[in-house]
């Protein structure tokens, strides 16, 4: 029988007159993967703060199992950016490095009986949590998602900074592990290995995702936040919305009936004085306890409804491009190789690629942005273009979310209908009030649903959207998945998303192997079936990390060789023997660690369970050290007999 880790009894709470969780009860049980899904603004990262003692409850009560260890990845980037890489996973050892010091504080004097028996507890705690050897565990981390560990945030793009903070969490080895989010921003590969990561991990995992397919591979059960309510299916994301549907018409049914009652409890209510006088006063108080009950039902919130602006055909050919290059200059390496397309009207095109490998350059290329190094791109006519573009530049966070999408404007014409700005922002999920909120107070989340409606209110006849999905729920998705299927103009998408992409396009630009962009028909699935592999962008700070220890190890050695020199020991013959057997002992050493790097490395390694993932990586990192104290000592050692001559 499983444990339960974290229990939700009766809890509520009201954020500023939005009652978030009302009478919320769930378990969280050892060895579960349960994924939070809900609207945005439904509280998913409150419940979050709550687990996290972030919130205290209006009401109810939060258990925790004895001692359970507790980590979070969130949803938003850092704001203090001047720590480095190592400075950041060994935050999340913060707990352990605390009792450690507690414990070598009490030992560094002569501890009293009382203070003996204190500092046992501390070595029962420190051990349940891990053990003594921190060094060990960051650098299992930092090895597993190679980050570079001389480098502080403010140096890092948004995708590596996630990675940063993914070390942070996974370091102390929780036993709940809170994922708030974690695809976003993250390149198919990472994700992949991500999803790997988190079906191989030993503790429970309680995650809010709006990637369908990592959702669909790793909840064994799923946790709906509705209308203030936690309701908990008991399968994975497909069955689940099979039984979602089938309780929705059940509720419907259920309300549409009891609406019946309540109108013809009303009427009977209503009559004339001789009823009056004869009424039954039970049935007023159950027509009043009706009324109590219909006010008190919370409506599910509308569906969004998303319009794209239509204007004129474009000619048939879209872009033509022939043989084109690009590359930064330099030494550097073409980003894009002799590429060749023909776009013609309606094609829906997907571009996959991981971060860096040059998505947002190609497209500029195709939109005529930046020229090509060789060959050539040629627009067709009567081209009207609405570009989506990742970066949300085009937003004011000082203007209103309907001042940014009406340009000012109360009015704005879609589709030749003139529609009031608060009117159209509805249709995309925003109240009126909302819609008076500035830009810079809004989520990820809403910045992406006002560019969504800026973008879509513009005439276009070509629409490129370069990563619309990321922060977007589940329903947005599927409305913008709808919207893009009936629109008859061209389409050209960038997307991590593998869902989309496969609902979305007719055919896929791929970034793989080689320096090649390779045209294929279909979606990501389709794409799959090739058995090709994605490019991969070389960690940008691997080399200069590598030259940093080599120049390190350089100047150890000289200054070794030169204070033997100074000394000018003769090897013993003990030492000598010592130095014979070394390189033996280094070769062997090299092909265990290389075998087990391979072994690590399969594509099926993670899909293991966790008690055979974790004693292999603890065997290569505890390998791995013994390699680089033997290439240490051997070091030494040669420098010692070179003093000699």
């Amino acid at each position: 029988m499983s444990h339960t880790l974290i229990e939700f009894d009766q809890i509520s709470l009201d954020l500023g007159g939005h009652k978030l969780l009302s009478e919320a009860d769930f378990q969280l049980h050892e060895s579960e993967r349960v994924c939070l899904i809900g609207r945005n603004g439904a509280g998913k990262s409150t419940l979050f703060k709550l687990i996290m003692g972030q919130l205290q409850a209006d009401t109810g009560e939060i258990r925790f199992r004895q001692q359970v260890t507790i980590s979070q990845l969130e949803q938003s980037l850092p704001s203090v950016l001047n720590k480095t890489t190592l400075e950041i996973i060994y935050e999340g050892l913060a707990a352990r490095q605390d009792k450690i010091r507690a414990y070598e504080a009490l030992s560094a004097a002569s501890p009293s009986q009382a203070e003996l028996q204190q500092m046992e507890v501390l070595q029962h705690e420190i051990e349940a949590l891990g053990g003594w050897d921190l060094k060990k565990e960051v650098e299992t981390v930092v090895t597993q998602l190679n980050l570079p560990t001389d480098k502080k945030l403010s140096e890092l793009s948004g995708g590596w900074q996630r990675r940063v903070l993914l070390g942070k969490a996974l370091v102390s080895r929780p036993k709940v592990l809170l994922l708030d989010e974690p695809t976003n921003h993250l390149d198919i590969s990472t994700i992949e290995w991500l999803e790997h990561t988190v079906r191989g991990f030993s503790g429970s995992v309680l995650f809010i995702t709006h990637d369908r397919l990592f959702l669909q591979k790793l909840a064994t059960r799923i946790l709906e936040l509705d209308r203030g309510k936690l309701v908990s299916w008991d399968c994975d994301y497909k069955t689940y919305l099979k039984r979602k549907a089938q309780a929705m018409e059940v509720e419907e049914k259920e309300n549409a009936l009891f609406d019946k009652r309540l109108a013809q409890e009303e009427a009977w209510i209503r009559q004339g004085i001789k009823a009056r006088r004869t009424r039954n006063e039970g049935r007023v108080r159950s027509l009043m306890a009706m009324r109590e009950e219909h006010a008190a039902r919370i409506k599910p919130q509308g569906k969004a409804k998303i319009a794209v602006q239509k204007t004129e055909s474009s000619g048939k050919k879209v872009i033509d491009a022939k043989n084109v290059s690009f590359t930064f200059g330099g030494d550097a390496a073409p980003v894009v190789n002799k590429f060749s397309i023909k776009i013609r009207r309606g094609d829906r095109i997907g571009i996959i690629g991981n971060n860096g490998v040059g998505k947002s350059t190609l497209i500029n290329l195709l939109l005529g942005e930046i020229a090509p190094s060789s060959g050539t791109v040629k627009l067709g006519t009567q081209l009207e273009v609405a570009y989506f573009s990742q970066l949300r530049s085009e937003l004011n966070p000082d203007k209103t979310i309907a001042e940014n999408v009406g340009d000012g404007r109360d009015y704005i014409t879609i589709n030749g209908k003139d529609r009031h700005v608060v009117g159209y922002l509805k249709d995309f999920l925003f109240t009126p009030k909302r819609s008076l909120t500035l830009v810079r107070a809004l989520s990820g989340g809403e910045r992406n649903r006002v560019l969504l409606a800026k973008v879509f209110a513009k005439p276009a006849n070509l629409l490129v959207l370069d990563e619309p999905t990321n922060d977007l729920d589940v329903e947005m998705l599927e409305a913008l998945e709808e919207r893009l299927l009936a629109y008859e103009g061209t389409l050209i998408l960038v997307s991590h998303d593998r869902v989309f992409l496969d609902n979305v396009v007719t055919s896929t630009l791929v970034f793989e192997t080689e320096n090649r962009v390779e045209q294929y028909v279909g979606g990501y699935s389709d794409w799959l079936k090739h058995g090709r592999e994605l490019a991969e962008v070389e960690n940008p700070y691997k080399k200069k990390n590598e030259a940093l220890k080599a120049a390190v190890q350089e100047k150890r050695e000289t200054e070794d060789q030169a204070d033997q020199q100074k000394v000018g020991i003769k090897l013993s013959y003990k030492l000598q023997r010592e130095l014979d057997a070394i390189p033996g002992q280094i070769e062997q050493l090299e092909q265990e660690v290389n075998l087990l790097k391979k072994e690590i490395e399969s594509p099926e390694f993670y899909d293991q369970d966790y008690t055979k993932i974790q004693p292999l990586l603890d065997e290569l990192a505890s390998k791995q050290q013994t390699l680089d104290e033997l290439m240490d000592r051997w070091l030494a050692l040669e420098a010692m007999q070179s003093g000699e001559d």
